[in-house]
């Protein structure tokens, strides 16, 4: 392999936020290189049905000058399932089912449900993991230090001011480094990648406990 996203992602499970906005940077015209590297880890992920590893994420929070270091496993399936099970420091699961995103806390006996999710609403930079979005749409591309593939939005957007991939030579992401309007980070790192191992949809639904507290969501 994000998020995520991809981790973002990788945006999906980086914490709940509200940076301002910021115009993208406009940045010099993309280089062959730089074309070449993002397409070549666009068809590293559509040639990707599934996929399971572990990784380390590193959250760093611009404005109260500390870090916080996470550490789980993500499964990723076409089209549109997504898991993060953290196990460190604490144990937390964020899954996405098509429309419908679990967030749950076991040791906190709490969960928050959405059933409306948009995943549309989600950035490229987590999308494209799971089938959907393109990068050289949503991205203008360069290179950056040591060969990293640096993605700026081409429209502007408070979750992601620019995106850094860290990729391998057939186009694996192996990390990424989202910054976001505010200045905060979310730096993953991914390792033991299995692709196509042939995860079951079953894999990605999240069992609740019936006494589980249910929170509802922000603004609903």
């Amino acid at each position: 392999m994000v998020l995520a996203a991809l981790a973002a992602a990788l945006l999906a499970a980086a914490p709940i936020t509200a940076p301002a906005a910021v115009p993208p940077t406009a940045g010099p015209a993309a280089t062959p290189e730089a074309l070449a590297l993002v397409r070549k880890v666009q068809a590293f992920y559509e040639r990707t049905r599934d996929l399971e590893c572990r990784f380390t994420q590193t959250y760093t929070y611009a404005g109260l000058g500390r870090k916080a270091v996470s550490t789980g496993t993500l499964l990723v399936k076409k089209p549109g399932l997504m898991r993060w099970d953290y196990a460190t420091p604490s144990k937390k699961t964020i899954a996405v089912t098509g429309k419908k995103l679990v967030q749950y806390e076991p040791e906190e006996n709490q969960a928050l449900v959405d059933e409306q999710f948009d995943a549309s609403a989600m950035s490229a930079a987590v999308t494209f993991l799971i089938g959907r979005g393109d990068l050289l749409k949503e991205f203008a591309p360069a290179l950056g230090e040591g060969g990293a593939l640096q993605l700026t939005p081409r429209a502007a957007d408070p979750r992601v001011a620019r995106v850094t991939l860290t990729v391998a030579a057939d186009g694996e992401v192996t990390g990424t480094a989202v910054l976001d309007g505010s200045g905060n980070e979310n730096r993953l790192a991914f390792e033991a990648l299995q692709r196509n191992p042939g995860l079951k949809d079953a894999a990605f639904e999240v069992a609740l406990p019936a006494n589980v507290r249910r929170l509802a969501m922000p603004g609903r």
